[in-house]
Order: C-alpha cells, then structure tokens, then sequence
C-alpha cells in the first residue's frame, strides 16, 4: 500500500460513495489525508449549569422528542437533554421534512449554536453531529474524552454517509493501517530542514492533525504542514528564478545612457535618496549575464515612474526595446504624455501609445514601427497581449500596477521577448509576508520617501449631516485658486446605479451648489476623445472641480488639485482609498482628503476610515488591510496566482514564511520540481502538498 492507492481500497467505499468524493477532489488516501478537519470539538465538556442566553455553546445532548409547531411559518421542534438533565429545544425553521426525518428519541448528538430564550432555551438551526451509531462504530470512534475533527461537509455529502463521522471514519482505516506497519508515509522534507526547525515527523503529523492527542500536539501538526506547504510554495518560486535564469543576456552590460543622464539634469526636482538607491541596485542587476526581475514598490507620490523611465533609458539608448503595461487606458495615457515631456531633453526616441478602439490605420502602422524596431517604447493597456503585437528585440516589461494583471497575461507579455527582463510595479504596498510568498522570485526594491517639499496630506472623516460645511470649504479653496477632486463610488454590483449617481450629482451641483464654478464630469463610459479633453482642461485650470469616479484611481497628475472628497468612502477598501488619496498631495500646497459617509457605517468601515485619519503610511495600511480581508481579497486569489493555503495562514504564519524561504534557498533539490509534479500542482491552483 502506498498513499497513491485509490479509496475504493477502503471498506465501506462503494461506487456511489467514490463518485461523491471525487467531486471534492478525494481519489487517493493522499488526497484524503490532506482533507483536513475545519475545526475541533473537545470532547471533555465543561458543566452545563451555567447555561446562559447569548452564548455560544458546544453541548452533548440526548433527543427526547420532536414536534412540528404551526404558526405563520411551520418549524420543527426538537427536544434534548443535556448531560445534566437540562431541556433544550432545537429548533429548525427551513428543511422541516428533512430534519423530520433525522433525529430519533435516544439519539446522541454534539449541537453548537447560540443560546436563546423562549420559552426556555433553545438554538435555531444548530450545527449538529451524530455520534450514536452501532457496536462497531462506537468502538473505533467513541471519542468524548478527547479532541475530535470536524471535516468540511454539506448535506450532499451527509445523505452518502460523509458527514464529519464517515469522514472520520475513513481517515481512521488509514492511520490504523500505518499504525499495523502496513504501510507507512515517506517524509517529503529534507531531514536537516525538519531537524533545523524541530518539525513533527510527518506521518507523526498527520496523526496528530485529525486525531490530536493534546492541544499542543494540534498546533505542532498545523506548524508542520504550515511550514511543508510554504517551504514547496518557496522552492517554486527558486525553480521560476533559475529556469528564468537559463537564458543569458546576449548584449549585456548595458552602455552608460545618455539619455537618462539628460533627463536628470534638466529634471525640476532632485531624486529622493530611494530613487537613487533603487536605480542603483537596477543598474547592479544590469550589469550581470543573467535577466533582471524586480519588484519596484513604492507609495503613492514616491516617483516609480520617473525611476522606471530612468532604468529603461539604457535599453532605449543602445536600441533595445522597452514595453510598458498599464491596467487602464486613462493611466497608459498618464504615462505616454509624462514620458513625453521628460523625452524632450533626450535624442529623439520613438515611443508609442497603443490602447483598444484605435483606428486600424494608425494602429497598423505602429504595429509596423513596433515590429521594425523603430519604436523603442511602446506604453500601452490589455491591447498589448494581442497576437498582432510583435516586437524586434523586446529586453525590458515594465508592468505598472502588476497585481492587476494575471500570472498569465504577465508570462504571456514577457513570451514576446528573448526572456526579457522584468520591472513590476506597485503603488499598493504589499504586506512582507505576501512579497515572501507571491513575489518570491523577485528581487525586491522598495521607494518610501516621497519628493522634497510634499506636504502630508490631512485626512479628515466628515459624516453626511456636516455636508454644507465641506461645501463651503471647498468654494474657499477653489476662489484661492486652487482644485478638487469629488469622488463618487463606482461598484462592480451596483454599477449602473453609482454612476447614475454619479452623474446626476454633477448635474445638481453644476446648477446649484457650484453654479458660480467651472465643474466637469469624467466617467469611465466616456470616449478617449471626451476623457482626453476633460483631464486637458482640468490640468490646465480650465476646470476647477471635478466631478468622478474611480477612473482616476492611478495616474492622474495635477498638483494644483489639493481637495478631494471622496464621496461613502465606507464602500471603499483602504488600499482604494489610499490610491484615491494620491491624487491630492503632488505639488508644494497643503491637501486635503475628506472620507464623507453616512452618519452610521459598519465595524470594518469604522476600522478602515479610522485608519486613513490616523496615518498616511501605505505599508501600515496595507498590514491593516491584511488584517482585515485577508490575502485572498487583497490580492484576488486567481489575479494573482496565489494558491489558497490549507493550513498556512500569510497573516499570522511571517515567521514560518521566513523559515522555510530560508531552508528552500539552504537545502531544496529545484530537481525535486519534476519529481513532485509541483509545476502542475501550482498552475492549477490544487493543493500544494507532495505525495
């Protein structure tokens, strides 16, 4: 026997009950081993006599009846006992006849739920197991007295026998055939690893993780496949380095370049300290015979653009090409009119814009430019991965905002080079722990200080019944000459609706509240044409208030704009909020960011505007924003390519990241990668555990 066996090797698995497992993915005692229990039950129970309404409790219960009950709406009523005599009713208002049908007198239970009163205690709708069976089964499984697993199910499962006793059952025939010398599990780590970190054995682990014999034991298990799981994680991203790392340079190093030497001397602004840093460690990486591949993360305002223009002047002046991506047509367009300016001090450089909805024959003939190598930038949107779009010597991806772009769409950007290298960018600050795991293969270059002469933004909450006071601050603002932003949400669910919003606010503001003001709208349904002409003229001054959404989340520029209300920020996210704050704040004024809400928010809204108030820090909003969503949402799990962890948890596992990053670099076999099927684990998102 070895792990790879199927389960119909199991007794009491029949066809029906195979066919049941492996729509969740169970064909192998492998895949059964690592279907890991949701929680614990302790078994010990504490007294009952203390039973209180409003607590959550886990109680063991014997059925004494059931009743239907008939009012306005029918409900099932079932009656237990508690191990001390005490009368609960269990009472369940939907899947009457189903439940109808389950619980008979004398029955065993385990029920969780919330006390409440009526009548006397009661728990509507209650998790619940059933723990009386035959002799047999409770023999093998008579487990109060003990940590018991509770495994992830459905109602589904449970009319096959799957609720967590059949699970628990099954997982049990295999550990008793390990523990009858059958069969035993080969440990997938290396023994210094495992003996270097004091990890439980693994077939010691998986014992403990759906049997465990103390609380302690429980956690050293978790810490054991935490650790297995994030030290694979860790030795993909070596095996994506090295296999990126095969193909050498061909013209390297790079020449000095004079246009970026240019730039800088006619640049209105010194660079900060980690702009120069950062250019330096770039020009480092340059310097070798194998691809550079970079996570430039920088703040809102900290000036990665200029430094990634900078970097791509080498390419540009010794006739390499350079492509960069951009996750919207109003931030490609950003960039190509910024790079335009700083391109005027340098020898002329051919650089393009390529966005969706051109005409065909412009777009043909940069298409053909881009493909004769005489346009040596390219800046462009989601158009960029089109067949149609070839280059003559791609050398440098520049990916801005490269969390937006999926691991596919960033792979099939770099496959239109000879392994060109990377800089991805973010103005999102990504917590360590994410940049550890996702971003594990590349090298990380952070910008945190912002440009000489910005002032902090001031960030105040404003709840709706102050309205008239912000109004008449922003008239204040805008008779001194300066700008603002009025920001409306635009969610994916409700977009038809926000926009409408959106739209009939500026109509309302034009003719009253502003009327004595030049007021314009932009809006993602715009035409390029029209979004063009709107950011012309509020750069120029020629609008004083803007009306908006989203759009101008990244890459809106106007350092005269020092207000910006952002309308229910309650339904934003921090790192939205965050983004949107940027775009006050870019010249020597002070600024201003108003979060308006309503007069009552929720718990997690509360958190994240607080927040904002509190600092302007995106690395310390980020690790809030962690915190509160999770990596999952922080990221969007099939965005990013991160695999949804079984047992590591990238909010509280940092140390064990660390560890095992270490130890994968120290003592991984990247020849194990094949060995393990790990490619194809990972590309598809399955669980990522060897067998």
């Amino acid at each position: 026997m070895n792990l790879k066996d199927s389960i119909e090797i199991l007794k009491g698995v029949g066809p029906k009950k195979i066919a049941v497992l492996k729509s969740i993915g169970i064909q192998t005692l492998f895949d059964l081993l690592y279907y890991f229990p949701r929680r614990y039950l302790d078994r010990n129970f504490s007294s009952t006599i203390l039973l209180k309404h409003g607590e959550n409790v886990t109680l063991l219960a014997t059925v004494i009846d059931s009743y239907l009950a008939h009012g306005k709406k029918s409900r099932l009523i079932v009656g237990v006992k508690t191990s001390n005599n005490e009368r609960i009713s269990l009472v369940f208002f939907s899947g009457v006849n189903y439940f109808n049908h389950v619980f008979k007198p004398g029955m065993s239970l385990v029920v969780s739920g919330k006390l409440e009163y009526f009548r006397g205690l009661q728990i509507s709708h209650p998790d619940y197991e059933i723990i009386s069976g035959d002799a047999d089964e409770e023999a093998d499984l008579t487990h109060v007295g003990r940590i018991i697993p509770l495994y992830p199910t459905t109602e589904a499962l449970k009319k096959d026998g799957l609720d967590s006793r059949g699970f628990r059952r099954l997982v049990k025939q295999v550990l008793d055939k390990i523990d009858g010398k059958k069969f035993s599990i080969e440990e997938v780590l290396p023994a210094k690893a495992v003996k270097k970190r004091k990890l439980l054995k693994r077939q010691d682990a998986f014992q403990e993780i759906h049997f465990p014999t103390t609380d302690e034991s429980l956690a050293d298990a978790k810490r054991r496949f935490a650790y297995e799981e994030f030290y694979y994680f860790n030795l993909l991203m070596e095996y994506k380095r090295t296999e990126r790392q095969k193909i050498k340079r061909k013209l390297w190093p790079l020449r000095k370049s004079e246009g970026a030497g240019k730039i800088l001397e006619r640049l209105p602004f010194e660079l900060t300290d980690d702009q120069k840093t950062s250019l330096e460690k770039m020009k480092e990486l340059n310097g070798k015979d194998i691809p550079m591949a970079v996570l430039l993360q920088g703040d809102v305002g900290s000036g990665k653009t200029v430094t990634a223009l900078l970097t791509a002047m080498h390419y540009m002046d010794n006739n390499i090409q350079v492509c960069m991506l951009a996750p919207t047509e109003v931030l490609a367009r950003q960039h190509f009119q910024t790079i335009q300016g700083l391109l005027q001090f340098t020898p002329f450089a051919r650089i393009d814009l390529l966005i969706g909805k051109e005409k065909e024959k412009p777009r043909r003939e940069k298409l053909a430019r881009l493909k004769e190598g005489e346009t040596l930038l390219v800046i462009g949107t989601h158009s960029l991965f089109q067949e149609d779009v070839k280059f003559s010597d791609l050398g440098l991806v520049i990916i801005d905002e490269q969390h937006k772009f999926g691991v596919e769409q960033r792979e099939s950007i770099r496959a239109k080079g000879k392994n060109p290298d990377i800089l991805a960018m973010t103005a999102t600050p990504i917590p360590r722990t994410l940049c550890l795991t996702l971003y594990g293969d590349l090298q990380l270059i952070t910008i945190k200080t912002k440009p000489l002469g910005r002032k902090p933004i001031v960030t105040k909450w404003i709840t709706e019944d102050k309205r008239p006071a912000v109004y008449n601050s922003i008239k204040k603002y805008l008779s001194q000459g300066r700008q603002c932003f009025i920001i409306y949400p635009l969610i994916e669910e409700s977009e038809k609706v926000d926009l409408e919003s959106c739209i009939e606010s500026y109509e309302r503001l034009r003719m009253f509240e502003f009327k004595d003001y030049k007021i314009g709208l932009l809006h993602g349904r715009m035409t390029s044409a029209e979004k063009d002409s709107v950011m012309h003229a509020f750069k120029a001054n020629e609008i004083q208030l803007l009306v908006t959404t989203t759009v101008v989340e990244v890459g809106i520029d106007v350092p005269n704009a020092t207000v910006l209300v952002i309308e229910h920020a309650d339904r934003f996210g921090i790192s939205q909020l965050h983004q949107l704050r940027g775009r006050v704040g870019r010249g020597e004024h002070e600024s201003f960011c108003i979060l308006l809400t309503p007069d009552k928010v929720s718990e997690d809204a509360v958190i994240r505007i607080e927040a904002m108030v509190r600092t302007n820090d995106g690395f310390e909003l980020a690790e809030v924003d962690l915190k509160l969503r999770g990596p999952g949402e922080l990221l969007g799990l099939r965005q990013s390519g991160l695999p949804d962890f079984k047992i590591g948890d990238l909010e509280k596992d940092e140390s064990i990241i660390i560890e095992s990053r270490q130890d994968a670099v120290e003592f991984g076999n990247i020849g194990d990668m094949e060995k393990l099927e790990l490619r194809t684990r990972f590309t598809e998102g399955r669980i990522l555990f060897p067998n």
